[in-house]
């Protein structure tokens, strides 16, 4: 287990009951009472730091090396049903978008998602989970193919941005998330969204439009990330702590300002604490809201969809 800077009074804590546990195995002394209370206080620190986590807390929490990206849930939430699909039918297969079918009990569901890496090689492999212009083309085509058959869209976003490099602006970077934006709103299957990590700018977006948008509790969603703000308005990343506040970026404040429809609550220590739980939620909010979705008509689904969207941002002075 890896441990962030606001974690280390745990890992003393869990080092000490390690030592202690050793102790009682290696000699006749009793050691049940001192392990005892070191779990208890460990119990204390754990309620107390993740109750009162800061705006940059949570977003280091969302980029924890050990969090479950989109094809650790697809996995776990398909098993052996899912079929990945691939390519754009246009320029290439976009490896920091994935995509293709499977099945939530006797349900298909169409998943998308952008995907990260887990070591240095992978990380390459998958662009650091930027997409290209070809991911959302591809992201595009799926949804139109689940639309044909009827069949529900879920999608996953786990992002730091779209790839900004030349060549993808040369291929049509904005274009491609554009579309993708104006095609959501007006897809006639119901659209489930879950923010499992990081929902960065354009490249959240480009597969973020939604009749439900959920939340995971140690996840942000905002137009720049808090290194990029920081950069902007103070010429230095040493405000990013500073930033994170200033952007309203956690769950709870997504959710106040209505830009998200519920926040998923985490196991205690972040998704990654407790990977088969954090699963098994997001797998019955899926099948809970897909219930409530199927019975609306395709032309009440965009309605909906469209009223929801356009209501954003509306204030009455």
């Amino acid at each position: 287990m890896e441990y962030l800077e606001f974690e280390l009074p745990i890992k003393e804590l869990e080092d000490q009951l390690q030592k202690c546990m050793v102790i009682g195995e290696e000699s006749d002394v009793d050691v049940s009472e001192t392990c005892t209370q070191i779990e208890k206080k460990l119990d204390e620190t754990r309620k107390d730091i993740y109750k009162n986590l800061t705006a940059w807390q949570r977003v280091q929490l969302s980029r924890h090396p050990n969090r479950p990206y989109t094809m650790d849930y697809i996995n776990a939430i398909c098993g052996d049903t899912f079929l990945e699909l691939h390519g754009d039918r246009n320029v290439k297969d976009d490896k920091a978008m994935v995509g293709g079918l499977g099945k939530i009990g006797d349900q298909s569901y169409m998943f998308i998602g952008q995907q990260k890496g887990y070591n240095t090689k992978t990380r390459q492999y998958r662009n650091f989970g930027m997409a290209n212009p070809e991911g959302y083309r591809k992201a595009l085509r799926l949804m139109k193919s689940a639309e044909k058959f009827g069949i529900p869209v879920v999608c996953f976003i786990d992002t730091p941005g779209a790839y900004p490099g030349i060549e993808a602006e040369e291929r049509g970077q904005g274009e491609a998330i554009a579309r993708n934006i104006l095609e959501m709103t007006r897809l006639q299957v119901p659209i489930i969204v879950v923010i499992i990590g990081e929902g960065a700018s354009g490249g959240a977006l480009g597969i973020g439009v939604g009749d439900k948008v959920l939340m995971l509790e140690n996840t942000w969603y905002s137009v720049i990330s808090p290194e990029s703000c920081s950069s902007i308005l103070w010429r230095s990343w040493e405000y990013k702590e500073q930033a994170a506040d200033a952007l309203k970026l956690t769950a709870t404040d997504m959710k106040k300002q209505k830009l998200v429809d519920e926040i998923v609550k985490e196991p205690l220590g972040g998704a990654h604490a407790n990977r088969e739980k954090t699963f098994e939620t997001v797998k019955n909010k899926i099948s809970s809201h897909f219930e409530e979705l199927k019975k609306l008509s395709p032309k009440e689904l965009v309605k909906s969809r469209m009223e929801k969207y356009s209501n954003m941002g509306v204030f009455n002075e």
